[in-house]
């Protein structure tokens, strides 16, 4: 988050190491402290002292997407880092808006979808934003990466026990910063210059940053309906996984919540989002209980306020700590084939798969971009003709997350010969597409015609089948399904 606020955009340190970062650090901390509440209350009610809490924070995937369609485009075009972060004030808040109107219908949407649906878009995200850039970086740098990997692995997946008793995240990470100071890939002059240039913060509230910012966020505010929509469901997702571990928590008060704190955080200079973080499970497996909530968002809340994160940053090598992340997507990714029936593999693999479009294209977009042109300058036929289906990767890709749980719920639905239920299913996937939500990039009336005439006619297909096998008697059903 620092380095693509302050590096790739452009905005002075004062903004985000002084206000920005400071926020974020409160957003986090005020969250912690009452997911730890609810894991405390989980713990009574059930009388367990293996409660997990529900680990929060900023959604990866939003804060490359706040910084690339909005904080950036502003900044370039107006070169006024104060409208650049007022307008994401505004995006955020709005998105907070969102989540707390969705905590109304949450617990519902969530007991219609199926399991396989959810947790397979979980995983969607899991192995793409979550475990792929990182399995790069270690690869990158091997001689640390690959070190401190083989002590995850050691420690969360064989559960061998570390020297002393040494937690084995804390191994892995104190190995990693010995190589990386012994080889000279960490070296004490940035360390010098970082702590020189430290920067203290405070998160200021404030509510005229909000009218400040409204005209220069006015163009981009549609294109947060569909993210406020993702973090509804990611909080929807989440709990899900939660409660497959073990821990069930309410899904309203999950939303709220997230809401609450989103809200909140952008009043005090926080232009994204919390949300409930995937990885529950990871964690469980780790050991981490009730304490790890509330002492993590501290320690970040201190650091972001006396701006140590640079000065971290030169100490300890990001890939140290990467191996990580990546065994947070193995578990996540594992619990969505391991915790359904067998039967809906196929199901769990079909709601990955428009993740895999929207990580590819932004990787695309990135590279692209980096080489100074984009697709559409490009073309798309010419793209095509060289092996790569643009257009079709965007489409499948847009408004991933509900992409995701759609593709896996008809899955399910067909494989239970629930074709009414399948029917229902592509009716509201092609009020989605027609209004923007998904397969599109804006949210406007016919966004995607081609798309909205698809889900009709599998939607005709499916309420045939469901009157073919009625007439045949639920006998005839039972033999076809086994």
């Amino acid at each position: 988050m620092a380095s693509l606020l302050s590096v790739v955009v452009g905005l002075p340190g004062n903004i985000v190491y002084g206000r920005i970062l400071p926020a974020v650090g409160l957003s986090i901390f005020i969250s912690s402290i009452y997911y730890s509440f609810m894991a405390v209350k989980l713990s009574r009610k059930e009388n367990r002292d293996d409660v997990t809490a529900l680990p929060a924070g900023t959604s990866v995937p939003h804060m490359f997407l706040i910084v690339f369609l909005i904080i950036g485009p502003v900044y370039w075009t107006t070169q006024n880092a104060y409208l650049a972060w007022a307008a994401g004030l505004v995006w955020s808040l709005l998105e907070g808006v969102i989540e707390l109107l969705g905590s109304f219908i949450g617990t519902k949407v969530r007991k219609i979808l199926p399991r396989a649906a959810m947790l397979g878009s979980l995983a969607g995200v899991s192995i793409t934003y979550i475990a792929l850039n990182p399995a790069f970086s270690i690869f990158a740098i091997p001689y640390i990466g690959l070190v401190s990997l083989a002590i995850v692995l050691l420690g969360w997946v064989g559960k061998v026990k570390m020297p002393f008793n040494i937690p084995t995240g804390l191994v892995a990470i104190l190995v990693g910063v010995i190589i990386g100071w012994v080889s000279g890939l960490m070296s004490l002059g940035p360390l010098l210059d970082s702590l020189r240039s430290i920067t203290l913060g405070a998160p200021v509230p404030s509510f005229s940053r909000f009218s400040d910012g409204f005209q220069s966020a006015l163009p981009f505010l549609f294109s947060a309906i569909p993210l406020g929509i993702y973090n509804f469901f990611e909080t929807i997702d989440n709990c899900e996984s939660a409660a497959v571990a073990g821990d069930h928590y309410s899904t309203r008060e999950a939303m709220i919540a997230d809401g609450t704190t989103t809200i909140i955080g952008s009043i005090f200079g926080n232009p994204f989002p919390t949300a409930i973080f995937i990885g529950h499970p990871g964690w469980k497996e780790a050991g981490a209980r009730i304490g790890y909530s509330f002492v993590s968002g501290f320690v970040l809340f201190i650091l972001t306020l006396f701006g140590m994160i640079s000065i971290l940053l030169n100490i300890i090598p990001v890939v140290a700590i990467l191996p990580i992340l990546l065994y947070i997507g193995i578990v996540i990714t594992t619990q969505a084939f391991t915790s359904v029936s067998h039967k809906y593999a196929p199901a769990v693999v079909l709601a990955i798969v428009p993740w895999l479009a929207d990580w590819t294209k932004n990787a695309v977009d990135i590279a692209l971009g980096a080489a100074g042109t984009n697709a559409s300058t490009i073309g798309f036929g010419l793209l095509e003709g060289n092996g790569l289906n643009y257009f079709g990767m965007m489409n499948l890709g847009a408004g991933s997350i509900i992409v995701g749980m759609i593709l896996g719920s008809i899955a399910v639905y067909i494989i239970d010969h629930k074709f009414i239920h399948a029917a229902f299913t592509t009716i509201i996937a092609a009020i989605l597409t027609f209004l923007g939500i998904i397969h599109s990039g804006v949210v406007t009336v016919n966004a995607n015609l081609e798309m909205t005439i698809g889900y009709l006619l599998i939607t005709t297909l499916f309420i045939g089948y469901y009157l073919y096998y009625k007439s045949k008697g639920e006998n005839q059903i039972e033999k076809v399904s086994g």
